[in-house]
């Protein structure tokens, strides 16, 4: 096993994440906790999120359950935190600053 295996994937997210874009964060997702045990989302340049955004989330957190990986949110504004925190989600998900 060589060191990169132990390092975490991260997954960068920038601008808004609603229902345009929120496919492209959910297949990117999907992507790295097949093949990562530990994917951080980097959310530091998310101006915005909705619904969305919050399924994409959820999806990746169930996947990452069931898959036995870490999904780690890095970075998360104000905003995102406020919504996080007003739908429950902010215990279920694992936040850094």
């Amino acid at each position: 096993m060589n060191g990169q295996e132990h390092e975490p994937f991260v997954v960068r997210a920038g601008g808004e994440i609603d229902l345009d874009t929120a496919p492209t964060l959910r297949r990117a997702l999907a992507a790295a906790l097949a093949s990562h045990r530990e994917v951080v989302l980097d959310l530091s340049e998310v101006t915005f999120m909705d619904c969305a955004g919050l399924g994409a989330l959820v999806q990746a957190c169930d996947q990452a359950d069931r898959r036995g990986r870490r999904l780690i949110l890095r970075g998360a504004g104000r905003c995102v935190v406020r919504l996080l925190e007003l739908t429950g989600l902010r215990r279920r998900l694992v936040l850094e600053s």
